[in-house]
């Protein structure tokens, strides 16, 4: 992570116009034993991200006679038992990537050595216990209940077991739900259905994204929704802790509690026959209401290949054509990542091959989401931000759009022009987009879709969860109520309702890094030096009549002008009408930090540069 090695980059985008068994529930349940076998576990850019503490006190789980208020929490080793020897020195902070865990579970790849051990996956899932042991404070005698998920990365298996044990080990009870979308994961701590043991009182979903095959990570949810940075910090500071105080006495006992305690569910069937009523009540509970659409689905050999069978062909669809649904986690077909362009190229050639209506495409994990039409054309970045906002709008004249800072301005004359709404741009980060939209909402600015430009889109209705099967069900639902409307043409319907959207014809995202260990630093902070080029390039534009910067502005410098824009922040990226006006653009950033010698220009010299 970059706001940790001190490496940073600094991004510019230039734009130009055109584009669990338990009788035991919460006190507002009434119990219900579930009949179930006990199972053993299953397997053997300029990112100045700004990391905020919430300093809370520790709790000491792996040392006898730890209580509090909820319940004795049996441990799982005694204080006087002997250190684990050759347990490796962590820096466990160096795994927090926002408000993710993310590390490398798999050898192989040089320069990259295995940071999520199971050691250290242990003592984070046994400090994610104790931190929901003391968000929760309720006073009963039934211990906690976690779910736990992951998407088909190779190295699933082992942290499953590994942070199961730390749960399990914490004395909380663990649901498995094995092979898992994160949206799921969160809606568990929604759902109230005992035969699944929900709701979970927090999920635990097993994740990288879209990273390379021998990265993993962990993201977190109540049902509060997904922790923050603060709370990974906290999470992270804890399991530093348990870890110095491991034992192998305390190693064994957890290990040997999560064999005989963990539970398996199947919970993804329940969730996708979830987003499957939601379809057949847009369309007037009809039960095929897709009957006649044909649908392909590129899952990318992640955890999305659900949707094909367990959602679109119940309610009618020929998914014939579909493809890497199989979960592979070394990915051999292409990235499974909406905004990587192989991807897209993937899932374009199979709705034409096919001649299908629709090509839906899911990231690993299904938090994002993209569409191709009937044609080939895309439905990602901007495109997807205004068709999901047309469907929004529609259903909510007026509301608030909230995207994050790299969005083109031509979007905003969309959503405000064309469609009646409002568009609120914010800082780029997933979670920094939605809670801006739960802001929003707490202070009487109505607001029902957050999206960025990633594919990660939330809604109100959604509770706020960035679901890329849920954001793909919105856009069911319009083929569907138009179908029975009797209004034909097939994925036509979504195309026309991003007509006159106006795209970029370039866009370019450049990256220019900060070199800590140059002179010019003078042992300063590298934040420092970078907002020294933020505001020596906001004076530069002040003084040019061709440019104006962005009045209201929530991260970097904005600024229009020669037809498109650019934004240069602690990061960048994204849209410009012609290359010579985008060099027109590059150039006036290229002036701003060439007194700035501990930045890496290179990418952007050369983007600049005659041809």
């Amino acid at each position: 992570m970059a706001a940790m090695s001190g490496k940073i980059a600094q991004n510019v985008i230039v734009a130009q116009n055109r584009q669990l068994g338990s009788q035991y529930r919460r006190e507002s349940h009434r119990p219900v034993p579930f009949m179930s076998n006990l199972l053993p576990i299953h397997g053997g850019k300029l990112a100045w991200t700004c990391l905020f503490s919430m300093k809370l006190p520790s709790l000491p789980i792996y040392q006898s006679g730890f209580v509090n208020r909820r319940t004795t929490i049996n441990c799982n080793a005694a204080s006087s038992a002997t250190a684990v020897p050759n347990l490796e020195k962590v820096d466990f902070l160096k795994l927090q990537n926002g408000s993710d865990i993310r590390g490398v579970a798999i050898a192989g790849v040089e320069g990259e050595p295995v940071s999520l051990t199971e050691p250290v996956t242990e003592a984070i899932g046994a400090a994610f216990a104790a931190w929901l042991l003391e968000k929760e404070k309720t006073d009963a005698s039934w211990p906690l209940r976690i779910s736990i998920g992951h998407d088909s990365r190779i190295s699933a298996s082992v942290l499953l077991d590994a942070v199961s044990q730390g749960v399990a080990g914490a004395g909380l009870d663990v649901i498995q739900f094995g092979l898992a979308s994160t949206p799921a994961m969160f809606n568990s701590t929604l759902t109230e259905d005992e035969t699944v043991l929900c709701p979970a009182d927090g999920a635990i979903m097993i994740t990288a994204s879209h990273l390379p095959y021998n990265r993993n990570g962990f993201k977190f949810f109540t049902n509060g929704g997904g922790l923050g940075k603060p709370d990974i910090k906290d999470i992270l500071e804890r399991a530093a802790d348990i870890y110095s105080k491991f034992t192998g006495e305390g190693l064994t006992n957890s290990k040997r509690r999560a064999s005989a305690s963990v539970k398996r569910v199947d919970y993804m069937t329940l969730y996708a026959s979830d987003l499957v009523k939601a379809v057949r009540k847009a369309a007037g509970n009809i039960e095929k209401p897709l009957e006649g659409f044909h649908i392909v689905v590129d899952a990318g050999n992640g955890a999305g290949g659900f949707f094909a069978a367990k959602v679109l062909e119940p309610l009618g669809a020929n998914t014939s054509g579909s493809q890497f649904l199989e979960p592979d986690g070394l990915f051999p077909n292409h990235i499974p990542n909406p905004e990587d362009k192989a991807a897209m190229e993937a899932i374009t050639q199979a709705v034409l091959d096919n001649k299908a209506d629709l090509g839906i495409i899911f990231d690993t994990d299904v938090d994002r989401s993209a569409a191709v039409d009937a044609i080939g054309r895309e439905f990602n970045r901007n495109r997807l931000i205004a068709l999901t906002s047309a469907i929004v709008l529609e259903e909510h004249p007026g509301t608030t759009i909230v995207t994050d800072s790299v969005t083109s301005d031509e979007l905003t004359t969309f959503i405000e022009k064309k469609l009646g709404g409002k568009h609120h741009r914010f800082k780029r980060g997933y979670k920094n987009v939605i809670d801006e939209a739960i802001r929003l909402n707490s202070i009487g600015e109505e607001s029902h879709l957050a999206i960025e430009t990633s594919g990660h889109g939330a809604l109100k209705e959604n509770n706020w969860l960035d679901d890329g099967a849920y954001l793909m069900v919105k856009l069911l639902n319009k083929l569907a109520s138009a179908r029975t409307s009797g209004i034909g043409g097939g994925s036509k319907v979504l195309t026309d309702l991003v007509e006159g959207l106006r795209e970029p014809a370039v866009a370019v995202e450049l990256r220019l890094k900060i070199d800590q260990n140059h002179p010019d630093l003078k042992g300063g902070s590298f934040r420092e030096y970078g907002e020294a080029v933020l505001k020596h390039l906001e004076n530069l534009v002040t003084l040019d009549p061709k440019l104006q910067k962005a009045p209201v502005n929530y991260e970097g410098v904005r600024v229009s002008g020669h037809g498109g824009w650019f934004l240069l922040r602690l990061s960048l990226h994204d849209p410009a009408p012609s290359n010579e006006d985008a060099v027109k653009l590059g150039l006036t950033v290229a002036s701003a930090v060439k007194e700035f010698h501990a930045l890496d220009t290179s990418a952007l010299d050369k983007f600049v540069q005659p041809s």
